[in-house]
């Protein structure tokens, strides 16, 4: 083996060492962010939500309703939307570059101006982002109701 061979072939072990030891701690910085954004959503705290939200956020609640940053920010803040309990389970994070899906289930207790209160088992998907700055933003939700087992006969 040649020299150059030998080089080429440490960089690569290198490389591949260098991307395994980044993705744990990519999931986990992601797992982190997540948790901090639901705490600000339950405590309606859209000081410390709105960095972690990229301006062109697609939000899109289990009922249909659709926000955006703008409008997700001003019903929280508003009192419309009161999230009272907001618990992410066995999430799952993949990051893929500068883009990190997350995704597991969630329990949610929360008062809704036009729907009353909500008491909701999800399914969810949420997508972040590296931005330009190197920050971690969420670009989208998406959530779907896990429907009630039936009753038996």
């Amino acid at each position: 083996m040649t020299t150059l061979s030998r080089v080429l072939v440490a960089g690569i072990f290198i490389t591949a060492a260098a991307a395994r030891a980044e993705g744990p701690a990519e999931e986990a910085a992601i797992k982190d962010l997540d948790a901090r954004r639901v705490q600000a959503m339950v405590r309606a705290d859209v000081k410390a939500l709105d960095p972690m939200l990229a301006d062109d956020l697609t939000y899109t609640h289990a009922s249909g309703i659709f926000d955006t940053k703008a409008s997700l920010l001003s019903s929280i803040s508003s009192g419309k939307l009161k999230y009272k309990s907001l618990e992410l389970t066995d999430p799952r994070v993949r990051v893929y570059g500068n883009v990190a899906v997350v995704n597991g289930r969630a329990a949610v207790q929360a008062e809704s101006a036009t729907l009353g209160p909500l008491s909701l088992k999800l399914f969810y998907t949420d997508v972040w982002t590296r931005q330009p700055d190197g920050r971690w933003r969420m670009v989208a939700w998406q959530s779907t109701r896990i429907p009630e087992p039936s009753p038996a006969p």
